[in-house]
């Protein structure tokens, strides 16, 4: 019995030891950070987040309400608290609070006798590292002026104390609140911790909701009246029980933590040592043609020498060597196959983001307006990024890491040539193609069926017949899974079976042997007259966001469809639909007709204009007024590829291949995931290299489609494609579809050859098309086959461009 621990709030040998062990910890921690337990207290908490909640729910109670004050660098939890204040102020640099801590702080403070104050900032940057003065609370405090008696400092240590030692041995001179998460010092266990200095204890004890375990008597029914705990401010405000297995965790990572690495100090001349090597390291990188390669967002009165101005953070912006922004979600795609781990955007620092980047309150505004949104990939608006890419060391971080990360970086982003200047000619507009594959995807993320060579398939404005019909969601929050988080999905095969009716479900790895080998789902009877799937097996109009949008889709029910796709996903799943025609259909492509990304900056400079493979064209004409509808695609309704330009970059990965390593093979077409595989005819010249990246000029494809009825005579349709823009593509190109597993290529190889840097960024492969519902057709309906031959209409004024010959 001596390992049972039980509810502290109990008089039970396992509760008593539990409350004995909490209370080692807690004093523990204190001494971690040299306060004494006569002067501070510790409130355990969830994070650094709940202990900034639990000081504003004090002062959300305080008669007259009260004053709020904070740094502009300050974490969105800290900017969170102003919501709740009277008054509020923004300081907007650490020439503003030291004018107001010497000068005149009525001008921002109410002298009501009935009102207090919160003066709110972090000690170090969650967004660069920059060590803001810990002398501030102290200053503060032994102020003359009549207001600031009533006016406490709140300190979120969180970013600081995961590298450097807090010390508050001087009472005096410490803030009247801290708040940590011990995660970001330990790695384990989740939890966080509220400092509190006794005598500054006083608007804390006005909250008045009191939870399990902060009250000594509470009264019901005829009276309400309770009387809360006395002997310690950690009792009053420790609401239930507290997780005393991850505070007697806690214990064990102070033993392991010291034994790892030390001292606090230690670790802090560590990773100072690290990020003044990485600071110099990225200074350094230039492109071929002297530009710098990292805009560093480094306070100028900061020095990664000096341990009390910066801590072990290097925020930055990557740049082309025409100095346009390269979009940070690329970064970390690429970081992360990579396996580096780097984070991008907002980094929950609005104040510091719009300082470092000059974003101004309308600029974000706008920036919100036109689809920026925290953790989504329109990272760059106008040429002009949203985020900030964030480095950050650490106790384990080591001198290789350094060098990974650089050469990371010299490897995808640094232009390391110069080119010749382009020379002008005639377009290339003798190339055709035949459409050498046809699939569709009726699962959502899932694998492909390959449509018959034989077989006429419809197109529709939506797309092609049968694309994307189906999804899986999560059973709890109805959300549509996808292959870039649940890679698995890639085999699960479904399979259109006209003949019975039924669309059947294979899953290609290991099923457990309670499942069956495969499960099958109703078709409609007639896909012109779409029905919805069998009433025993669904429920309707279920909300599913899918890819930004909220879609009603009807849930399958079948507790065997959702025990099949949950055991071989091992993520509580089932099956649903969104069928087509147009009271369903109800999203729309975000894209515009054909916006052609600019030439590369890593390949060309900026007064080429080029058709050679790889290279960009300038931007066509205006787009339509009216996006094409879509079911469950993420962008367009059809998306289309080439087997040339393929071919051209399985050249490339293959030449890219080194000495003493595992070789790459080349990269099949399914990894594209593609409803149309273009070839071009075995007569074109060189195809590889002539048509490669030839779509990257079209603006429309049309298809030539030989009806082959029986006893009837052959009849040529033409069946027309706009295309809308090209295929930014993500990791998800990295899941070979065939086993699931994740590799390097062929993103790799694209992130150096096919990355745009103008705009809105990305890398690139494939184009995304979609039906022209006023072009040539057979009464309204349009089909393709394998085989058809396919005449790209190609932009106006192309320039072909050849580089000189060696020599």
């Amino acid at each position: 019995m001596q390992n049972l621990y039980g509810n502290p709030h109990s008089g039970s040998a396992s509760s008593q030891l539990s409350t004995r062990r909490v209370e080692d910890v807690r004093l523990r921690a204190l001494r971690l950070f040299q306060a004494d337990p006569d002067d501070f207290d510790l409130v355990f908490v969830a994070n650094a987040t709940a202990g900034i909640k639990l000081v504003m729910e004090g002062f959300r109670e305080l008669q007259g309400g009260f004053w709020y004050g904070y740094h502009q660098d300050s974490h969105t939890s800290l900017v969170g608290v102003r919501e709740i204040a009277c008054e509020h102020c923004c300081f907007g640099g650490d020439e503003e609070v030291e004018k107001w801590l010497e000068a005149q702080p009525r001008s921002v403070f109410d002298s009501s006798n009935e009102r207090g104050g919160l003066f709110a900032y972090p000690a170090q940057s969650n967004l660069n590292g920059r060590r803001l003065p810990l002398s501030w609370p102290g200053r503060l405090r032994s102020s003359q002026y009549p207001p600031n008696d009533k006016i406490y400092s709140l300190l979120d240590a969180a970013a600081f104390v995961s590298t450097s030692p807090l010390d508050f041995s001087d009472a005096s001179q410490a803030p009247d609140f801290t708040v940590l998460s011990f995660y970001k010092m330990f790695g384990f266990p989740d939890l966080g911790a509220l400092i509190v200095r006794k005598d500054s204890s006083w608007p804390l004890v006005h909250r008045k909701y009191f939870g399990g375990g902060t009250v000594e008597m509470v009264t019901c029914m005829n009276e309400s009246w309770h009387m809360r705990k006395q002997d310690n401010l950690h009792e009053q405000l420790e609401d239930g029980t507290l997780p005393f297995h991850s505070i007697i965790a806690l214990d064990s990572a102070f033993d392991v933590h010291e034994k790892l690495f030390g001292s606090l100090e230690r670790i802090s001349s560590h990773t100072s040592f690290l990020a003044d090597r990485l600071y110099k390291d990225l200074s350094s990188l230039r492109h071929a043609n002297g530009r710098t390669v990292c805009k560093i967002h480094k306070d100028p009165r900061s020095s990664y020498r000096d341990s009390l101005l910066q801590g072990p953070i290097v925020a930055l912006n990557l740049q082309s060597s025409r100095v346009e922004c390269i979009s940070n979600a690329e970064v970390e795609k690429l970081a992360a196959i990579r396996n580096i781990q780097v984070r991008t955007g907002g980094l929950c620092n609005p104040g510091g983001v719009a300082s470092c980047l000059e974003l101004t309150a309308w600029d974000m505004k706008r920036n919100f307006a036109a689809g920026h949104r925290c953790g989504n990939d329109n990272d760059l608006i106008g040429g002009k990024p949203t985020g900030i890419i964030r480095v950050s060391l650490g106790a384990t971080s080591n001198i290789q890491d350094i060098e990974a990360f650089v050469q990371f970086l010299r490897e995808f982003f640094v232009d390391d040539c110069c080119y010749p200047e382009s020379k002008t000619e005639n377009p290339k507009a003798d190339t055709s193609f035949y459409i050498e594959s046809l699939s569709v995807y009726p699962i959502k993320s899932c694998g492909p069926w390959q449509v018959p060579s034989s077989m006429a398939w419809d197109v529709r404005p939506e797309g092609l017949a049968w694309d994307r019909e189906w999804c899986l969601v999560h059973q709890g929050t109805r959300a549509a899974l996808s292959q870039k988080r649940i890679p698995r999905m890639a085999l699960i095969r479904p399979h259109l079976d006209f003949e019975h009716g039924v669309l059947r479900i294979r899953y290609a790895g290991r099923l457990p042997l309670s499942l069956p080998d495969e499960i099958t789902v109703p078709l409609s009877a007639d896909h012109e007259q779409p029905q919805k799937p069998c009433a025993q097996h669904t429920k309707m109009c279920y909300s599913s966001p899918v890819c930004g949008d909220s879609v009603s889709a009807y849930t399958y029910n079948d507790p065997d469809i959702a025990a099949f796709f949950t055991a071989v996903l091992s993520t509580p799943c089932t099956l649903a639909r969104f069928p087509p025609g147009p009271q369903s259909t109800t999203r729309h492509s975000k894209l515009q007709i054909q916006h052609h990304p600019a030439s590369s900056a890593r390949t060309r400079p900026p007064s080429s204009q080029q058709t050679i493979p790889g290279a960009f064209p300038t931007p066509p004409p205006s787009p339509p007024a009216e996006p094409p509808p879509i079911l469950l695609s993420n962008e367009s309704p059809i998306l289309t590829i080439s087997r040339a330009s393929l071919t051209h970059l399985n050249e490339l990965i293959v030449q890219n291949n080194k000495p003493n390593t595992n070789p790459t093979n080349p990269i099949p077409a399914a990894a594209f995931r593609a409803n149309i595989i273009l070839a071009p005819f075995p007569s074109n010249p060189s195809p590889s290299s002539t048509a490669a990246y030839d779509e990257d000029n079209w603006t429309r494809l049309r298809i030539q489609h030989n009806t082959l009825e029986p006893e009837q005579p052959t009849t040529t349709t033409t069946t027309d494609l706009n295309v809308l823009a090209p295929c930014r593509r993500c990791q998800m190109v990295c899941i070979d579809q065939n086993t699931a597993e994740r590799t390097r290529e062929p993103f790799s190889t694209l992130a150096k050859t096919r990355r745009r840097g103008i705009g809105e960024g990305g890398v690139f492969f494939g184009v995304h098309c979609a039906l022209d519902v006023g072009g040539n057709g057979s009464g309204g309906r349009r089909r393709i086959r394998v085989g058809d031959v396919v005449v790209p209409v190609r932009k106006e004024g192309v320039v072909v461009e050849e580089e000189e010959e060696a020599g």
